[in-house]
């Protein structure tokens, strides 16, 4: 992005806020505080925040220097969540959030959805699906829900995916992620049986799988139709949203033993340190886990003799 300038900034920040609102479903005070993160830190590199290197990032953690950690964690997390929106976008080649500070050790928990929520999705799905006579607009909504939760695919490569990109004889998809890496990402039998169905109804001339005008479904009425989803099956539509379900993927396959480093492959993350923040197991599964899976937990238990009246000597 050379040559970028401030109108560049200003019209990149007012896209990344349209989309924060209606994808991402971030309120009304995220929204106007990123605004303003962003803009100030435009402000401060003469409009070159689009196109910053390493040296702009820098030199903007320079001038946090006397803020509260509070506040440079907030305003790290703006400019993160911005650069990736670029990266996803295609407008820049790389991501340079990760020079951004990271003040104090705490980071906060992604959204999620229990077990429970998600069966109340799929049944929802079956219910609709059973309707006669079948709208194949459901066919469409189980498929793109089954690769969501199934596979954990980012937004952007579900709704951009090619028309073949899954196929009935192999039970993975090769994407290109963030910053061109490629990944290989499993398949379940139900993802690929749901696929099936929704492409008998895809017009073959079409290059996507997921076809809307002359293009292919948008990442905005993908959440709308993941909202108006979990609205029918009773769930509130603020607690869900297309990433949300990417990180239900990843906390509930982490629950159910998932090796982290696999985890990190299937999700396409450069950084294991991205993919820790789903370790936030609750305290009785670690126990239980403990208590089930220690090779000595099969052996009977040692009584030990106590003598209290040595106790605290």
């Amino acid at each position: 992005m050379t040559g970028a300038g401030p109108d560049d900034d200003r019209a990149l920040i007012e896209r990344f806020l349209e989309m924060m609102a209606a994808e991402a479903g971030a309120s009304r005070n995220t929204i106007a505080a990123y605004g303003t993160d962003l803009r100030l830190a435009s402000e401060a590199l003469a409009g070159g925040l689009a196109a910053a290197d390493r040296a702009g990032i820098e030199k903007l953690a320079h001038e946090w220097r006397d803020l509260s950690r509070a506040t440079v964690a907030r305003k790290s997390a703006a400019l993160r969540r911005f650069f990736a929106f670029l990266a996803d976008e295609g407008l820049r080649a790389d991501d340079p959030g990760g020079a951004l500070p990271r003040p104090g050790s705490g980071r906060s928990l992604p959204k999620t959805l229990s077990g429970g929520d998600v069966d109340r999705l799929f049944a929802t799905i079956a219910a609709r699906i059973a309707r006669e006579p079948r709208d194949p607009r459901d066919l469409r909504l189980l498929a793109l829900v089954e690769l969501l939760y199934g596979s954990g695919l980012r937004a952007t490569e579900l709704v951009s995916l090619q028309r073949n990109a899954v196929q009935p004889d192999k039970p993975y998809l090769i994407l290109r992620g963030k910053g061109g890496r490629e990944r290989l990402v499993p398949l379940s039998d139900r993802a690929r049986a749901a696929v099936a169905e929704w492409r008998a109804h895809v017009d073959a001339q079409r290059p996507w799988l997921f076809p809307s005008g002359k293009g292919h479904l948008s990442r905005v009425r993908l959440y709308q139709m993941i909202r108006a989803l979990a609205a029918e099956a009773g769930i509130p539509p603020d607690r869900i949203s297309p990433h949300v379900l990417r990180h239900a993927f990843a906390t509930h396959l982490l629950e159910g033993g998932a090796d982290l480093r696999a985890l990190q492959a299937m999700l396409g993350h450069a950084d294991i340190a991205t993919t820790e923040i789903y370790t936030h197991v609750d305290s009785a599964r670690l126990v239980q886990l403990v208590n089930e899976r220690h090779p000595l937990a099969d052996q009977p238990k040692v009584k030990a003799r106590v003598d209290v009246s040595k106790e605290g000597a």
